[in-house]
């Protein structure tokens, strides 16, 4: 149920404010305290005055999305992307606008009104327009505003073989893998969970918390690209899905501390848990602001393998979810009794 609500949330980057919500509540009785900072990062305690070693874990609340850029007479809307997301797949589908949620629909020139060259172009934003239905911008200012945001509001539900449909699992897996270890552990390690905001942007949310805590080692759980698909071939497949948690070597922003990645190896074998290590190092974590936090921060990043990443529907295994929650939890059981591995 959480998964679900995760992903239907809206939160866009800068409104993460119902994901939020949905975890404050969900963890309400099982962290010792909650603080929200001024950027909107959510932190969730348990044992940190008292536990050793200290460890802090991250999952981003944001996703990727839109904004509303210029309101047209005929009451079409203009956007621009919130993040990074390839036009290509925008056209014809559903979104809703703002807090309200107004729903439209985005269009395009329609096919077969488009001259030969046109066709042979993919789509970019100045070509798509969101139809909310009406005739005016009189009437389109009495629903929207510029620079509402705008979301998709696609539907989270179960396929064959654990299997799961919806929207922004990048990064609502990680929160949901972050709320069941915080509510399920019972290590006597110090453990901050941070929901943080704004990551789809440039990790600002991060880079608050980077300079706010002083931990032993920063964990970063993320949702990343599986592409084990048709066409590509397997040396290229960044992860598969079912696959079980990726493990990342390095990628834009971080290079990963290779004892705990090690560490980690170590405790899927001993547990059974299918282990994967991340092929690509495209892209940037979190974790390139939290190794970089005051005098340094050991890091590590575990992510769940997401098909279809940054666009309105994508999907992940719930065997992978398992797996990782299962693994996070038997490396902060082995932190409080071993510490952070040299």
């Amino acid at each position: 149920m959480l998964l679900k609500q995760l992903s239907e949330a809206m939160g866009v980057s800068s409104r993460e404010g119902e994901v939020r919500d949905l975890l404050r509540d969900y963890l309400a009785s099982s962290v010792e305290r909650m603080e929200t900072d001024r950027l909107g990062n959510l932190y969730c305690y348990k044992n940190w005055d008292a536990g050793s070693p200290r460890v802090v874990i991250t999952a981003h609340m944001d996703e990727v999305g839109l904004m509303v850029t210029k309101i047209e007479k005929e009451g079409f809307l203009r956007f621009q992307p919130v993040g990074s997301i390839d036009p290509r797949v925008l056209v014809s589908k559903p979104v809703v606008v703002g807090l309200q949620k107004v729903p439209g629909v985005i269009g395009a020139k329609p096919i077969h009104l488009q001259e030969p060259d046109e066709r042979k172009k993919a789509l970019e934003y100045k070509d798509l327009y969101i139809d909310l239905g009406v005739n005016s911008d009189e009437e389109a200012k009495k629903l929207v505003s510029l620079g509402d945001l705008i979301c998709f509001p696609t539907q989270c539900e179960d396929l064959p073989d654990g299997v799961v449909k919806g929207k922004a699992f990048d990064d609502r897996a990680g929160c949901y893998v972050l709320a069941e270890v915080l509510r399920q552990t019972q290590t006597s390690a110090g453990v901050v969970g941070v929901f943080t905001v704004q990551e789809e942007v440039g990790i600002r949310g991060a880079e608050v918390v980077g300079n706010t805590l002083r931990p032993d080692l920063a964990i970063v759980l993320e949702g990343t690209t599986a592409a084990d698909v048709p066409e590509i071939e397997e040396h290229c497949q960044s992860t598969k899905l079912g696959g079980g948690p990726a493990l990342t070597l390095m990628d834009r922003l971080v290079l990963a501390h290779r004892p705990t990645v090690q560490l980690l190896t170590r405790l899927a074998d001993q547990l059974g848990l299918p282990v994967q290590f991340k092929r690509s190092a495209a892209g940037g974590t979190e974790g390139g602001a939290l190794e970089r936090g005051h005098t340094g921060v050991p890091t590590v990043v575990i992510s769940v393998p997401c098909r279809y990443i940054h666009s309105p529907v994508g999907l992940v295994s719930r065997h992978d979810l398992a797996a990782t929650i299962k693994l996070v939890l038997a490396l902060l059981d082995y932190l409080h009794k071993e510490g952070v591995p040299a």
